[in-house]
This record gives structure tokens, sequence and C-alpha cells, in this order.
């Protein structure tokens, strides 16, 4: 991260014991929207995950097709390559935070786990894959992977990964799905996917409680 890039902030949950972080969940919210998206999510995690602070980092980016939310990166151009650059581009930014949130509460990147919708989604996993130290698990909503083409040479870790898509999606193809869990699987990845019939570009409740108990499993804790 340069010196012209802001740290991120945004809204933040937890953890309802009130004693320490024992987990740190980072919710990535789409374009078009902020922080105060997803910290929706997080009194629901936090009943299976009460050692848990949550936040929701506002996106880098004013987002450049409306008068209000943020983006991690312009869609504008939505050829390949563009896209490719631009998470290439977010993806430092969101590694910083991360590293310093892991910091502020004395973690380390296996009690980390990213959850996240849309192009949050493609931020996460573009950034997580290329970390030099695996999360605990990365639950990625309605999204997609970019960065396919370089992905072999270029990956670093492998965390447990979990794709939910709604099979009526307008916004992302749900072919984004297999697409995604395909190229995860070739490249060693410990991949689930999961279609949600009738969903169209949102997180019902069924695919929540789908990332609740990955997330218990991942992060190797009891479920309630």
């Amino acid at each position: 991260m340069t010196a012209a890039e802001p740290m991120l902030s945004g809204p933040a949950f937890g953890p309802v014991s009130k004693g320490p972080a024992r987990q740190l969940v980072v919710l990535l919210h789409g374009v078009g929207a902020d922080g105060n998206d997803l910290i929706g999510l997080a009194p629901h995690l936090a009943e299976v995950l009460p050692h848990a602070a949550f936040i929701s980092p506002n996106a880098p980016e004013r987002y450049d097709m409306a008068p209000f939310g943020y983006q991690w990166f312009t869609l504008m151009d939505r050829r390949p390559e563009a896209l490719d650059q631009g998470v290439r581009k977010a993806a430092p930014v969101l590694d910083a935070f991360l590293d310093a949130e892991l910091e502020k509460f004395q973690l380390d990147d296996g009690a980390l786990a990213l959850v996240a919708f849309s192009q949050g989604t493609m931020t996460a996993l573009y950034t997580a894959l290329r970390r030099p130290k695996p999360c605990a698990a990365v639950v990625g909503y309605s999204g997609a992977l970019l960065g396919v083409e370089n992905l072999a040479s270029e990956i670093k870790s492998r965390p447990p990964v979990l794709l939910i898509h709604g099979d009526q999606d307008p916004v992302v193809p749900f072919a984004a799905l297999a697409h995604a869990a395909a190229a995860l699987a070739a490249n060693g990845v410990p991949v689930e996917h999961h279609a949600r019939p009738g969903l169209g570009h949102g997180i019902d409740g069924p695919g929540l409680a789908l990332g609740a108990r990955f997330l218990i499993r991942a992060f190797g804790v009891q479920e309630p």
C-alpha cells in the first residue's frame, strides 16, 4: 500500500463474549455498497462464533457509477483484462488492512476468515490466494474468480473456500460458480460450492447457515 492509499475502515461488531477476540471475520461488500451492507450478518454469525471480532470495511474507492457507495475496483470496463487489473490494484490495499487488523487483535492468519459478497468475493479470493500465509477460510457469495490465467504461477496459499451462488442471479452469472470451483480445485484449493435454487443476487438464510457451519469447521470451534 502506498502513502496515497487510505487505510480502510468501517463498522465493527463483537466479540459478543466481551473477552479478547479469538477469531477475526472480515466482511467484504459488493460494488456500490459500503461496510454497513454486510455488518448485519455479524450478529447471526456471532451466535456460533461468540469470540469473533467482525469488521466490514468500506472499499477503497468511491463508486464511479453512482453518487453513493464504494467499489473495490471499477466496472466501467468489464473486459477480463481490465477486471484483472482492477482487482490486482485492490489486493494490496486489502492486504494491508488485514495485516493491521490481525496485529491489532494479536491474531495470526489461521484465525482470520473472509466473508464476502459479489465484487467483495472477487477481491477476497484474489487476495487470499496470494497472501503468504493461508487464512482459516473464505466464504464467497454471488462472486467470481478473477485472475485465473495467472493463478498457477501466483498462488501462495490454499485456504478452504466455500462458494454459494443463486441460480437466478441476474448480475454475476450463475455459471461463474462452477468456473470458480473448477479453477480453484485445479490449483489445489479445497473448495465446496452450493447453488441456491430460485435466489437472485443476494444472500439467503440457508446460504448464511451454510457459511456459519463452514466457519465453525474452519476455526475448529465447537458448535453451540
